[in-house]
């Protein structure tokens, strides 16, 4: 379970976070929707101890992320995987050894033989051939980018999948292939997440329940259907902008 408790977050003069509550119940997959530059990014790296908040308690498998010392955090984030914005594949290492720096465990990283059979597993799970481990990033589509990026994710087994923006910059079938997946990742391995995501019809496919963050705080919560008719005026005005309410997609 990750619990998020009066948490707030300033950089200079810009309060980001402002009292985020929020808690993610084990197994199920949350998306976190809002505007542009409401600190979704951010709070996704407070839970993974990047960005440490000002005020409030991130609570992981019941350890405070924000009081941890570097041996214990290093321990949680090997529980937690994370899924960049762009994938963020170095450019100079093949799929292999990308999805391989996923691997959590020294001794799993350091046998070649354990660490094929899990990157060829990992493809598998997103839907890549196991020749894909000799291509270079840059002969990858945007779309097998993004689908690497969550192979390395899971290779070290994580409790916990981040996902930053998974389907940003993809075409409609792309989009569709990564929502297919967190629910299958769901389904098969049993992860908890937490999807932020500008893709509100994809939100309402994948996620068990959806937040939405304005003003520096959560504003509403709740399941798929019930988020839809929300009486709460800033859901109103964020579907009314990003979503066709009849369930025909997205609007723009």
């Amino acid at each position: 379970m990750i619990e998020i408790k009066n948490v707030s977050k300033r950089f200079g003069s810009q309060k980001v976070l402002n009292g985020v509550n929020l808690v993610v119940n084990e197994g199920e997959t949350m998306a976190l929707l809002g505007p542009s530059g409401t600190g979704k990014s951010v709070l996704l790296k407070a839970i993974i101890g990047l960005i440490r908040p000002d005020r409030g308690e991130i609570i992981v498998d019941d350890q405070h992320v924000e009081s941890l010392k570097r041996v214990a955090l290093s321990k949680l984030r090997a529980t937690i995987g994370y899924v960049f914005q762009n994938g963020a594949l170095f450019d100079s290492m093949d799929v292999f050894e990308n999805i391989r720096l996923g691997l959590t465990d020294e001794a799993e990283f350091k046998n070649p033989e354990y660490a094929r059979t899990r990157a060829a597993e990992c493809l598998r799970l997103v839907n890549l051939q196991p020749d894909t481990m000799k291509k270079m990033p840059a002969q990858l589509s945007g779309g097998m980018r993004k689908r690497v990026g969550i192979a390395r994710a899971i290779a070290g087994k994580p409790k916990y999948v981040l996902y930053d923006e998974p389907t940003s910059g993809l075409d409609p079938v792309n989009s569709d292939i990564i929502d297919a997946l967190v629910t299958r990742l769901k389904d098969e391995l049993g992860v908890t997440s937490i999807m932020v995501t500008h893709d509100v019809r994809g939100s309402f496919r994948t996620a068990d329940r959806i937040a939405l963050l304005t003003g520096g705080k959560i504003v509403a919560i709740g399941p798929p259907d019930e988020f839809k008719e929300s009486p709460v005026a800033e859901v109103r005005a964020f579907l009314e902008r990003d979503f066709d309410l009849e369930g025909n997609g997205a609007a723009k």
